[in-house]
């Protein structure tokens, strides 16, 4: 397997160098795991009470809420792991209603046989990406399975946040003539995972795009609270985002296909594996649809982040065409981008 490089913090002293049946059975292995692993990692006032739920107080509105079960095979794979990932797919995911992300709770299904230098290293990972979000792990469960009844580990993940008043986004909210914003380029998550998984190598490696984008919504809501639609194109991509978009809100959508930004090295990927860029997950980018008159400046905002950098506008709203999204081919005719009919990349996420 191949396993990054140690992150400076050694792997903790157990009864057990690999994950026994018993580390899930509640008693002293448990809490020996539960008191080296997880608690040093993820410590905060509220998990420190080990009570069988978190108190949390709550400053009144509404509440952003999701859950996400993450089963990516490999659980290491470049630019990423299956714990940063489960972490920002639940940040991005409560993000994208406009909220700030402030608690999770994280459930793991560990496979008999799991060496703890292994888990080890994905709690560190996780605890890395929650502290970058600002998030607080507050609540948690293990269990564990029979080697060969799971997948080394899978991960699951709930988050919550809370909604400022004057912010309404939804996919149901698109009108003709918004315009629709990409935060960068599509593809990297997907065919980083599956080059990993296929053993293919390039001159220039394809790398995961995995990362939190609640501060980059931040900014953006700092431009204006008039922002229609938001999403991150994870499993099924660009495409079908843009799909559930159009048909929330009975609109067309109109891409440009020059500036949907895809880099050469997974242009490469896709090509030689025959997959669309457009169907293929992103787990650090997302789509915000707003208003052609703040376009502009939502664009300059997005592209002071880090993780905005390289923005662009890839199309606009039309009330031509309701329900379908249709890309402008190098002829100028357009083709039609439908919903994917099965899963082109299991386990991607």
């Amino acid at each position: 397997m191949d396993i990054p490089e140690a992150l400076a913090c050694p792997v903790p002293i157990l009864t057990h160098d690999t994950v026994q049946l018993a580390h899930g059975a509640g008693g002293k292995l448990s809490s020996e795991m539960i008191d080296k692993i997880f608690l040093p990692r993820f410590t905060n006032t509220t998990l420190e009470k080990m009570e069988d739920q978190a108190i949390l107080e709550n400053p009144g509105g509404r509440i952003a809420f999701s859950t996400d079960t993450f089963v990516v095979d490999p659980i290491f794979f470049p630019g990423g792991d299956i714990g940063d990932l489960a972490i920002n797919g639940t940040v991005n995911d409560v993000a994208m209603s406009g909220a700030q992300p402030k608690f999770m709770s994280v459930g793991f299904i560990l496979e008999e046989g799991l060496p703890f230098e292994i888990l080890h290293r994905i709690v560190l990972s996780m605890e890395k990406a929650a502290k970058l979000a600002g998030v607080q792990i507050v609540a948690g469960d293990t269990k564990v399975v029979n080697r060969g009844s799971c997948d080394k580990l899978f991960i699951n993940t709930t988050g919550f946040g809370f909604v400022p008043d004057d912010v309404h986004i939804s996919a149901a909210n698109l009108k003709p003539g918004d315009k629709i914003l990409l935060s960068g380029t599509v593809a990297d998550h997907g065919m980083a995972v599956m080059t990993s998984r296929e053993g293919l190598s390039f001159q220039s490696k394809v790398t995961s795009d995995t990362a939190g984008l609640n501060h980059l919504v931040a900014d953006m809501l700092q431009v204006s609270k008039d922002i229609h639609a938001m999403r991150d194109p994870t499993r099924g991509g660009l495409a079908t985002s843009l799909n559930e978009f159009a048909h929330s809100s009975q609109v067309g959508i109109q891409l440009f296909t020059d500036t949907i930004p895809v880099k050469e090295n997974v242009r490469g990927a896709c090509e030689i594996l025959g997959i669309d860029p457009l169907y293929v997950a992103n787990e650090g980018k997302l789509l915000a649809i707003v208003p052609t008159e703040i376009a502009a400046e939502m664009l300059v905002a997005m592209q002071a982040n880090p993780l905005g950098q390289a923005a662009v506008i890839i199309g606009e709203v039309t009330d031509k065409h309701p329900g379908i999204v249709a890309l402008r081919t190098g002829l100028g005719a357009n083709r039609i981008v439908d919903m994917p009919v099965g899963e082109q990349l299991p386990r991607i996420c």
